[in-house]
């Protein structure tokens, strides 16, 4: 196995960011979980939403942010959080910083990333190619 080189991985881009998902089920042997990278934009975040399959847990790297869980009042987020998901749990996450919310997310079980590539915005960025962190209006 060995480490996993984050340049030999594509990167699925959206309007709000991106994300590298470094290990699933569907491209690391024996994987039953998902983990990967998620960056927010500056003022951008996902919309409300749910993993009827899965649980997720988001660990911040950098940046600040908006978490809401459950439909309950979003609350700050910062480097060092761990924020936990039940499966099933409505939730979103809001960049309110002027830098990019760096975030690992973890889905157990790995496969809700799959979802994600029917977004109208989902484009695929080939392993190699490098996406700047200014999108294009």
């Amino acid at each position: 196995m060995g480490a996993i080189n984050p340049n030999q991985v594509s990167t699925h881009s959206f309007n709000w960011g991106m994300i590298k998902w470094f290990v699933t089920p569907e491209q690391t042997e024996s994987a039953k979980v998902t983990c990967g990278e998620v960056i927010l934009l500056p003022e951008q975040g996902h919309e409300r939403h749910n993993h009827p399959d899965a649980e997720e847990i988001l660990y911040v790297l950098s940046g600040e942010g908006e978490q809401m869980v459950n439909d309950e009042q979003p609350f700050a987020i910062k480097a060092g959080d761990i924020i936990y998901i039940p499966q099933g749990i409505y939730h979103s996450t809001y960049n309110v910083g002027w830098e990019p919310l760096r975030l690992l997310a973890f889905y157990n079980p790995g496969g809700a990333e799959k979802g994600l590539t029917a977004l109208p915005d989902f484009k695929e960025i080939p392993a190699g190619k490098m996406q700047g962190y200014i999108r294009a209006e």
